[in-house]
């Protein structure tokens, strides 16, 4: 029994000392230049975008748009406006992709989501809602750089 309490005391001491070192350090210069709260958490604003009302645009003109869709995420995500984008896999919803917006507010949302040729021409329809979440994703496309190996 001692035998038993003595590894037990020896695993608890090593789980202790163990997480102590591996404790990651609170960065405050990246905090602020990531604009954090207290919580690492900063205001984004969500985009779900779904099909919209235009029908009718030939197979050219929805590839010429689509073109300036992804034109558009490019430029957007260099400006550090977005922090996230991507397309939903098939589904029966009408869902298409989001996007997560590195700004606070609705308005601010709606100037970037203007820009987006494929949501001009209604091929896309767009709904905004706040949303709260981690400061570090705005990282995200400095790390894709860093992965993709073929550049969309």
């Amino acid at each position: 029994m001692k035998k038993i309490l003595f590894l037990l005391f020896l695993l608890t001491i090593s789980i202790k000392g163990f997480s102590q070192e591996t404790k990651v350090k609170y960065d405050e210069v990246l905090a602020k230049s990531l604009h954090a709260d207290e919580y690492g958490m900063k205001k984004y604003v969500f985009c779900l975008l779904k099909s919209g009302t235009n029908t009718t645009a030939s197979k050219e003109e929805t590839q010429k748009l689509f073109e300036g869709h992804m034109a558009n995420i490019n430029k957007l995500a260099k400006e550090g406006k977005l922090a996230v984008a991507g397309p939903f896999m098939k589904n029966d919803r009408n869902y298409r992709g989001i996007y997560i917006f590195n700004v606070e507010t609705i308005a601010e949302a709606e100037a970037l989501v203007a820009t987006d040729p494929a949501i001009k021409a209604k091929l896309l329809e767009a709904e905004l809602t706040p949303w709260y979440c981690s400061a570090a994703l705005q990282e995200v496309p400095q790390i894709h750089e860093k992965i993709a190996k073929t550049k969309m």
